[in-house]
């Protein structure tokens, strides 16, 4: 029997799941540290924040109903207008190398452009080093500095790409 991989919105019983899958990735590179989303308080209740912000959006990958983690979009504060960022995008080491970050980025792609956003843009850090390529794939291009204010002080890696 071959596994399924779904990719749906965000529910209400998502939160414990998907804060374990971001602080456990974030964790496994070396990257729990301030000023990421480690210690974001909204890291424990995504499904409200996604729930009650306009033009945002949150997916979750599940294998056989396990959440392996999820990725969004969030118009963060300090962006230009037609900017949205693409935010905790993670995953669990079961949901790697399948295609499931390429899946889950195309979601916020379609779900960017059916918001109103014409840009696509990321933060990242140097130890999440794994999933640099598949932006570069992807078609997102380098920043020199940080767009918007996200907070994430601790990120050193900045893309951007139309949707």
């Amino acid at each position: 029997m071959n596994p399924t991989i779904t990719i749906r919105p965000i529910a209400p019983g998502d939160n414990a799941a998907l804060a374990r899958a971001v602080r456990d990735t974030l964790s496994e590179f070396g990257a729990a540290k301030p000023g990421t989303a480690y210690y974001d308080e909204a890291t424990d209740h995504l499904y409200e924040l996604f729930s009650q912000t306009p033009r945002s959006a949150y997916f979750v990958a599940e294998l056989d109903g396990e959440v392996l983690g999820g990725g969004g979009i969030f118009p963060t504060q300090g962006l230009p207008a037609d900017t949205v960022e693409l935010v905790k995008l993670y995953l669990l080491p079961a949901g790697r190398g399948r295609g499931v970050g390429k899946a889950l980025i195309m979601e916020c792609f379609d779900a960017a452009r059916a918001a109103g956003y014409a840009r696509l843009y990321l933060e990242t850090t140097d130890e999440l080093t794994q999933a640099i390529p598949l932006y570069e794939r992807l078609g997102f291009s380098y920043l020199p500095a940080p767009l918007g204010d996200s907070g994430h002080f601790g990120c050193q890696i900045w893309m951007i790409r139309a949707v």
